[in-house]
Order: structure tokens, then sequence, then C-alpha cells
């Protein structure tokens, strides 16, 4: 009989059903790293979204056949480890192809027409003070003919483009090394840089692309540009992004992620007052609709390794 064992159930939002197949079922509002062996240790399916499971502990746990991500993001999780051991590792695809393209713009609607800065003015009275029916103490941007370029052609990047198509931008996509998305035209990193008005991230997390926007990349901005990143903190130097904020580098951020979440140790990003940087706390993928699709699938996958026909596999 299997056991399966969730590790932060609250991490989801949704009904999670149970696994069709004869089971015992076991799961824990939040776990600790130092509790996940203890918890595991009669496991032969783990559930994560993002308590860590690394070499040391998976040395530790004879019986785990396989790890079912609930997310798509998989950097919580030693892969090479998981190889070498024969745990399955399976995460989840295209679940938030909607709701993260939809907040990305939501932030870039919000910074290109300084929607936050005219709030704080309604709110300090200042229209209420004005003798006109408006005022134009802050700039207001369309995105019709205006350049976006993506870092991340799968399907968020993809989503978000189409968006921007929509609206009449100009989309670019970055070039990096294979694998590609097929069909996909590439620009080199530096022209987008150079010619976006708005960078959105949507790449993954990897040793590779850790960090790689950092001060570098931000003279080659356009002292106009706005930076959204909806992907993964780590993908930002973000006392950098701090830097380039306050020196003018670049006119705005709209950020749902940080490198350390939730960040009770503080984090740079946190002292910034100002209206042209918004941080929302990691909730771009969490719509209703979204989460209970990733619920969903996040249960078919392991009731499809079971059956020995296994799906979105990692390693």
């Amino acid at each position: 009989m299997e056991h399966v064992v969730f590790l932060d159930r609250q991490s989801l939002k949704a009904n999670v059903r149970r696994p069709k197949f004869e089971h015992t079922w076991e799961e824990h509002v939040q776990t600790l790293e130092s509790e996940v062996v203890a918890r595991l240790k009669n496991a032969t399916v783990a559930i994560t979204n993002k308590v860590p499971i690394r070499k040391a502990t998976l040395e530790q746990l004879p019986n785990l056949k396989m790890i079912a991500v609930a997310a798509t993001g998989y950097d919580v999780i030693d892969v090479p480890a998981c190889r070498e051991r024969g745990v399955a590792v399976a995460n989840i695809r295209n679940y938030a192809v909607h709701t993260v393209p939809e907040h990305s713009f939501a932030l870039i609607f919000a910074l290109r027409r300084n929607i936050i800065a005219y709030r704080e003015d309604v709110l300090k009275g200042r229209w209420q003070a004005q003798d006109q029916f408006c005022f134009f103490d802050h700039s207001i941007s369309d995105l019709y003919g205006s350049t976006l370029g993506i870092f991340g052609e799968g399907a968020l990047g993809q989503g978000t483009a189409k968006i921007a198509k929509a609206l009449g931008m100009r989309v670019l996509f970055a070039d990096h090394p294979p694998p590609k998305a097929p069909d996909v035209e590439f620009t080199d990193p530096d022209t987008v840089l150079r010619e976006s008005d708005i960078i959105s991230l949507h790449c993954p997390l990897t040793p590779e692309s850790r960090g790689f926007i950092g001060l570098e990349q931000f003279r080659k901005m356009k002292r106009s540009a706005i930076l959204i990143n909806t992907a993964r903190g780590g993908l930002v130097d973000e006392a950098a992004l701090k830097e380039a904020l306050e020196t003018g580098l670049i006119a705005g951020a709209g950020f749902d992620v940080l490198t350390k979440e939730p960040p009770k140790e503080g984090n740079p990003l946190l002292d910034i007052r100002t209206p042209n940087f918004i941080l929302t706390p990691h909730v771009a993928w969490a719509s209703d609709g979204a989460m209970q699709f990733l619920a969903d699938q996040l249960i078919d996958n392991v009731e499809l390794f079971i059956a020995g026909t296994p799906q979105h596999l990692v390693t």
C-alpha cells in the first residue's frame, strides 16, 4: 500500500482529492526542513510545494518512490540526487497560463499609468484641492506601440506575449541556449535590454540564471523602462534593483517574488516606499481557477506514476 504525505498543505488553497489507488494519506499544514525526514520516514510518495528535499534527506528515506511538486518550479528538490536514487520527480505544467500573464499585466498597467501614485494623491486630498478637474503630476504611458522584452518563452512567456500583441505592443524574446520553443523568433539579450520599454521575466531559476539581472543589465536598459518579475526572486540581484530604482537607472519595477519567501529576515526591496515599485506576496499564480487546476493535476501526476504511466517527470 502506498503512503502519501503532503508536507505543506497550507500552500494550496483548493480541494485536493484523494488518489484512486489504495493508500494511506497524511498531510501537514507546514513542515520545517528539520522535520522532513521524520514525516517522510514511511512515505512512498511525498507532495511538496516549497519544502526542500535535499540529498542528505533523501539518503534517509529508503521507501520514497516519488516526489510530486505542487508547482512548476522544482528548485527545492535535489533532482540529481533523486535521479541517483531512482526517485521520480513530477511537476505541474501549464496551470497558470492565464493568471500569471494577467498578474504581470496588472503590474505593468499600474506602473505605466502611475496608478499607485495617483491613488496616493487622492488619499492625501490633493485632487480635492485642485482648481481644475484633474492634474498631471505623474507621467502616463500607453502600452500601444511600446516594446515588451520577455526572458523565457514557455507557456507563461508566450501567454504574456499574446496579451501584449493584442494591445498593439512589439514583443521581443531573449535568446538563450537550447532547449528552445519552436516557432519563436529570438533576439540577442543585450538588444532586448536596450530596446524594451518593459522587461518581463518568465524563466526558471537555475544555477545559470540566478542573479542574471544585475547592475550591468540595468545600465543597458532605458531609463524609462520597467522590470516585471513574476517568475523567481533569485533571477534578480535585489540590492542592484534597489540601487537602480534609487538612482534612476530604470523607471520602475513590479515584483511578485523575492529570493527568500516569506522575507522574515528582511529584504532590500521591503524598504522601498516609492510608488514606482510594487511588491505582491507571490500570488500571481494563485487565482481560484489556477489553484484548482494545479490540485487536480497534482493528483493526476501521482495516480499516473503509480499506474506505471507517469507524466510531467523532470528526472
